[in-house]
């Protein structure tokens, strides 16, 4: 039998089990194989079939349909209850009239067929696709699982990085603002203007350490939630009014119509806080100055939850799809010169699925102005 030297090297010494109780079928296989440097093993029932499999552990099958005792069909279902996704390809051999057995064997979990009597290159050309798929499988299987350690090497580095810069940082704003209270003395204009200037770049730095150190956790699966049943309107509330305290520099506003009798919702208040802080940072950040950001109370059959008004420029469809990703910055700017990084959004999405719920951003209708995000929860 003449060998192709299109075969690629790396399916040389590739395992094929061959299964077949006619011994001609076997040996004209055989033949056919064996040239291109394929390693093979051979079994004449279902029942040896699964023997020989589970010690040779083969990347590809040729199973013959018609087997004494465990026939072909049942050999495959078997194997594939036996090793799951981890089975290997089952290429099927039979008749090719027999067009009952191809479908009985594809819904059995075979990939494909060998029609008899064999035509070698017909065979060889089957084997090699099929074994060039198995390969790329594996292939991306690996690079999936380095991929994994890659990331969850990221994550610790964050966690660590930021762990190790957040004390000093909280330091640094700690000590400015004991300096604005002219603790130590009382400072000329100029000195005040350089501590604030110092006490805010140290918060900012802070918020970014503390979102960076967010995403480590939550994506090295860390992320513990205590879930308890909570007023869901309490926490937005005192959100809403801290919320104002930083919107009144910008002559913004934020309401919150929670007029109605409590919701009770399992979840964790402070995981669930911050994703509401979030949003009414976020509605106060990209609003122009004076603008009103209402909070609003919803429950339908989906389930309750709350949604946040802002004022903004709203989301360009084409950029739909940075929204919730981790740094994915948006054309919009904040219209105070606020920072942002494009954490918060990923962050409060992360959230909001550990709780079993959505949070969705709609643009509000013509001829409002603005964004709405809708958080859904579940209620008890």
């Amino acid at each position: 039998m003449e060998s192709s030297a299109s075969n690629a090297p790396d399916l040389k010494g590739r395992k094929i089990l061959i299964v077949d109780d006619d011994r001609l079928n076997l040996r004209i296989l055989t033949g056919i194989l064996r040239p291109d440097g394929y390693t093979l093993a051979e079994a004449d029932s279902g029942e040896r079939a699964l023997e020989v499999y589970a010690q040779f552990h083969p990347d590809l099958v040729l199973l013959d349909v018609m087997l004494p005792g465990l026939n072909g069909f049942e050999t495959c279902r078997t194997l594939h209850k036996t090793y799951g996704a981890e089975t290997a390809p089952v290429i099927f051999i039979t008749a090719k009239s027999e067009s009952d057995d191809v479908v009985e064997g594809l819904t059995a979990g075979g990939i494909d067929y060998l029609p008899k009597p064999f035509r070698p290159k017909e065979a060889l050309a089957r084997i090699r696709t099929h074994m060039h798929n198995r390969l790329l499988v594996e292939q991306q299987r690996l690079l999936v699982d380095q991929l994994n350690k890659a990331d969850a090497a990221k994550n610790r580095f964050l966690g660590m990085a930021a762990h190790d810069l957040r004390n000093p940082l909280a330091s640094i704003r700690a000590l400015s603002e004991f300096l604005q209270d002219v603790t130590f003395g009382s400072l000329n204009a100029e000195q005040l203007d350089l501590i604030k200037t110092i006490h805010t770049a140290s918060q900012q730095m802070l918020d970014l350490v503390n979102e960076l150190l967010d995403v480590a956790t939550i994506e090295s699966g860390e992320m513990k939630l205590c879930l308890e049943p909570h007023n869901l309107a309490e926490l937005i509330d005192k959100s809403v009014y801290l919320t104002n305290i930083d919107a009144t520099k910008k002559k913004t506003r934020v309401t919150f119509d929670g007029a109605r009798p409590p919701i009770l919702v399992k979840l964790d208040a402070a995981k669930m806080k911050q994703v509401i802080d979030n949003l009414l940072s976020n509605a106060v950040k990209y609003s122009p100055p004076g603008s009103h950001i209402t909070v609003h109370l919803t429950a339908d059959d989906n389930g309750c939850g709350f949604g946040v008004r802002d004022q903004g420029p709203g989301i360009p469809d084409n950029e739909r799809d940075k929204l919730f990703k981790d740094f994915g910055r948006l054309s919009a700017r904040p219209t105070g010169g606020e920072k942002s990084v494009g954490l918060g959004l990923a962050i409060c999405r992360k959230i909001v699925e550990a709780h079993g719920g959505t949070i969705t951003a709609e643009n509000l209708p013509a001829p409002a102005h603005g964004c709405e995000f809708r958080v859904i929860l579940s209620a008890t």
